[in-house]
């Protein structure tokens, strides 16, 4: 077996905004510095913003004619490490990060032949942008989601910036990244890639 450090490990993150492109987004571009952290680490991968698709409602893997949901669900069950990044909308996520986690609900109904859902061995980790205060309360309920899907989540899995209430500055109207937002993208990518290669070399056991 390859020295964990040398694994080779796949990353997506799937971008919650609202906006579809070309609108700027903070939550891409914090989705964006997270897979630049990562790649620090020998993780390749892709962002995929939601907005920009179809991803009709429900709970099944395959809503049926004109559902982008099953191409976004293959290259989620094919990395290693799922980013979900959202801004947060009247202290919550946003309405199309609920409907991701929908969509994740039929990974329930899922398993390989020996019982463990196809999601056991992935790691999640959580971008959370906005302007008022919330931002732990964000992480928590996507973290429970997550976790309920089958995900595994790493020690500080979420990564955030929040601006002061009442305010409108945005985080990609900063001129700089704030040094504490840096230091937390760069522990979520290291921690994340490291239980990734353990999980990807120990399989969870049997359900």
């Amino acid at each position: 077996m390859e020295p964990y450090e040398t694994v080779p490990l796949s990353a997506v993150a799937l971008v919650c905004t609202l906006s579809p492109s070309p609108a700027p987004s903070s939550s891409q571009l914090l989705a964006e510095q997270t897979m630049a952290a990562l790649r620090e680490h020998g993780v390749t991968g892709k962002v995929i913003r939601i907005a920009d698709h179809d991803v009709k409602p429900g709970v099944e893997a395959d809503m049926g004619d004109g559902d982008d949901w099953p191409g976004i669900r293959e290259a989620v069950l094919n990395a290693d490490i799922l980013v979900l990044s959202t801004p947060i909308w009247l202290g919550h996520p946003s309405s199309i990060a609920q409907r991701v986690l929908e969509r994740l609900d039929a990974e329930l109904a899922e398993s390989d032949e020996e019982g463990r859902m196809l999601t056991y061995g992935k790691v999640a980790g959580v971008c959370v942008v906005g302007n008022e205060d919330g931002a732990h309360k964000v992480g928590a309920d996507l973290f429970q989601g997550l976790n309920d899907v089958g995900f595994t989540l790493p020690a500080n899995a979420v990564t955030y910036w929040v601006g002061e209430a009442m305010q409108d500055t945005d985080y990609q109207d900063l001129d700089k990244v704030p040094a504490k937002t840096a230091a937390t993208t760069a522990t979520l990518a290291s921690n994340a890639s490291h239980l990734a290669r353990r999980l990807k070399g120990a399989l969870y056991p049997p359900s």
